[in-house]
This record gives C-alpha cells, structure tokens and sequence, in this order.
C-alpha cells in the first residue's frame, strides 16, 4: 500500500457524486431555496405534515366546544344579520321592499368572507404560536401558515354546503354560469394563503402585524362588497372598488350564482343616477393576478427569509 494512503474498512464506497442530504439535515442559507420551484416541492414533500397540521387546528378548535360545527356558520351569520338590518334600513328610507335575491347576495358573499377573515386571522400567529416547533427541527416553515388556511377550508365546506340548501330559496338561478363558482373560490383559496404566509412571516420580524391585521380584518368588511353590492357606490365608485382583490371574486360570484352572468361577458346595470358597470372580464384577471402572483411572491420571500427566523424567535 502506498505511503500515506488510507484504508476505511467497512465503510460503503460513494457512488454517483456526492450524497445530498435529506430536508430534514440541510442548512438553509440566504443563497439557497429561493425560487418558487424549490419553495413548491419542499412544500409537497412535507405534504403530510400540512394535512397533520391542518388536522391538529381543527380538533383543538372543535374539541369540547359546546356549539360544535355550528362555529362554522356563526361568523357568517352574525354577517348575514348585519348586512340584512342594513338594507332593510336603506329599504325603508327608499320606500322600497327589501327582495329576497338581496339576502341570497348577501349570504353568498358572507362565508367566503368569514374564510378569508378566519383564516388570515390564524395564519398571521401561526409561526409565534410555535415557536417550540421551528427552533428545534427543519421543515419549511410555509406549512404552518398553509395548514392554518387548510384548516379554515373545513369550515368553508359546511358553509357551502349551507347554502346548497339555502340559496334555491333566496332567488339563485339554475345556469351554465355555476361554473364560474369552482374557480373563484380556487382563486379565494390562493389569495388567502398568499396574504397568510406573507403575513405570518412579517409578524416575526414585527409583532405588532398581528394588531393591524385584527383592525383590518374588523373594519376590512366596510371596504369590501360584502355587506352591499359594488354597483351601490355608482358608476364612479365601481372601479376603485374592485381594485381591492377580494372584490372581483365576491362580486363574481353574486353575478354568477346569482343572477346567472357569464363573467367573460361585460355587464351594465341601470340605476337611478345612470348606466354602472358591474362587471368587466379584466375584474376577473386582475383579480387572478393577484391571487397566483401573490402565492408565488409569498412563498418565495417566505423562502428568502425563514433562514432569519431563529434570530427573531
């Protein structure tokens, strides 16, 4: 044997380059997994610990509560109830009667709000709510915020549900535009989890986020149509409305379920100032736009920056 050369007995020969490690070994550093590609896959190789996570919210939010399932349909309700003393008090001033088709709007608007504030409102803690967690092991830590929106689907499902059975009653027509409703609420869903992972990682660095988010998520109600419809604000007053994201999805879904509208189609109401825009295709695109892009741009500075998380912890 050569001078100097060293023997190791027992020891397996490496074959094909250098063995990478597991997720669970690796060290993230700020040149590493930043492009959304790595920020997927991380994600979906830990796709069981997203559907545990989600899991463990709602048993800790359903275990002994003495209203059960029910929770899922409070918020949404207090909202329908808000909403209908409002119009019946804007009825009785117009010396009209409030029509049943009002209420449908307002119930079908009502439960995707609650998702949005509900989930938001548990997504913006979820990482300072585990602290324990991220400190001692590796996993992309997007999960938890994820798994906060995930969990909030639960509730989302028993309100749809809801009103299954309820709109047939509040005036929703029966057409080929029911098929908008599966991608709004996609669109919803990404643009709650975008909102949610770029939120819970900003409460980290600042931990007063968490105290703007509750204000916003209170009076946020106020600028979004929920508890009206956009085409109440005038021809002046639809567009800077629908410049908040949430708007077009609502709004698309009334006009869809509703009132049976093709959402690639433009739609112009009459009113008593004057012909309002309700509806333009480019609503909805701006609106995707902000949902995908918004995802993506979230779950890329998520990546960017979860490598400082321990120093702010």
């Amino acid at each position: 044997m050569p001078a100097g050369a060293a023997t190791n007995r027992g020891a397996p020969a490496q074959t094909g380059g250098p063995r990478r490690a597991p997720l669970s070994e690796r060290v993230i550093t700020p040149e590493g997994a930043t492009t959304v590609s790595v920020a997927v896959r991380e994600i979906h190789e830990h796709r069981d610990l997203l559907l545990q996570l989600a899991q463990r919210d709602v048993r800790v939010r359903y275990k002994q509560a003495a209203m059960g399932f029910a929770w899922a349909i409070l918020t949404p309700l207090l909202v329908i109830g808000a909403g209908t003393l409002l119009r019946l008090a804007v009825a009785s001033m117009a010396g009209v009667q409030l029509d049943r088709s009002e209420v449908g709007s307002l119930a079908l608007k009502a439960f995707p709000w609650a998702f949005f504030a509900g989930a938001i409102g548990f997504a913006v803690q979820s990482i300072t709510g585990n602290l324990t967690l991220v400190t001692k092991v590796y996993f992309p830590r997007a999960v938890l915020p994820l798994g906060s929106v995930l969990a909030q689907l639960f509730d989302l499902a028993i309100g749809c549900l809801a009103l299954v059975l309820l709109l047939p009653f509040l005036g929703a027509q029966l057409t080929p535009a029911l098929l908008w409703a599966p991608l709004l609420l996609v669109l919803l869903v990404c643009l709650t989890a975008g909102v949610g992972v770029f939120l819970a990682c900003a409460n980290l660095f600042f931990r007063d986020v968490k105290y703007i988010t509750q204000v916003m998520l209170t009076f946020g109600v106020f600028f979004t149509p929920v508890l009206f419809d956009a085409t109440a604000f005038g021809a002046r007053g639809v567009r800077p409305l629908m410049m908040n994201p949430l708007s077009p999805l609502f709004e698309g879904l009334r006009l869809s379920i509703m009132e049976g509208h093709n959402l690639l189609e433009p739609l112009t109401v009459l009113a008593k100032a004057g012909p309002v825009v309700a509806w333009e295709p480019w609503f909805l695109a701006y609106s995707a736009a902000w949902s995908i892009g918004g995802l993506l741009f979230a779950l890329v500075l998520f990546q960017r920056t979860q490598f400082l998380f321990a120093e702010y912890v």
